[in-house]
């Protein structure tokens, strides 16, 4: 479908309604009284990152039970990327000329470290998941740029009434 991905209902709720458009309520998933446990297969940085960022989304209402699959992706891709990075860091000590961002090949020939690659796509997987939870400052600001306001009163309000 082509424009801008629709806005959940609570989003435009805290955007406001400055075109007075009738807001159609959607289906709300359940949302439980504790945060959700962390799926069983979420393990290392993972699991500390689940524990890390599902308290602050719960309590802010974006975490539901239809939503630990998604964060649960996240926090894979968090620790897929967070350990690419850490090797990266320990080739880069052990080879002062590269850094570790270039190996030789088995043929003898030169290319990029499989692991930068890695690297990078796990920080835009994880950058995608985290903006469907607004937790990016670019998500955020989307959010608090439309929050509408009543305008307040001038000075010449209530002279006509």
């Amino acid at each position: 479908m082509p424009g801008p991905k629709p806005m959940p209902t609570h989003l435009k709720l805290l955007r406001g309604n400055p075109g007075k458009r009738p807001i159609r309520p959607e289906p709300q998933p359940l949302r439980t009284e504790q945060v959700p446990d962390a799926p069983n297969f979420l393990t290392g940085y993972a699991r500390d990152e689940w524990d890390r960022v599902a308290p602050e989304l719960h309590r802010i209402g974006l975490l539901t039970v239809l939503d630990i699959a998604a964060l649960a992706a996240y926090c894979v891709a968090y620790a897929t990327w967070r350990t690419a990075e850490e090797t990266l860091n320990e080739v880069a000590n052990r080879d002062p000329v590269m850094h570790g961002l270039i190996v030789k090949t088995r043929a003898g020939g030169v290319m990029q470290n499989p692991l930068v690659l890695t690297a990078r796509q796990a920080a835009n997987d994880m950058v995608r998941y985290a903006s469907e939870f607004g937790m990016t400052a670019a998500a955020r600001a989307r959010i608090a740029a439309g929050v509408y306001r009543e305008p307040q009163g001038g000075k010449f309000d209530g002279l006509l009434a």
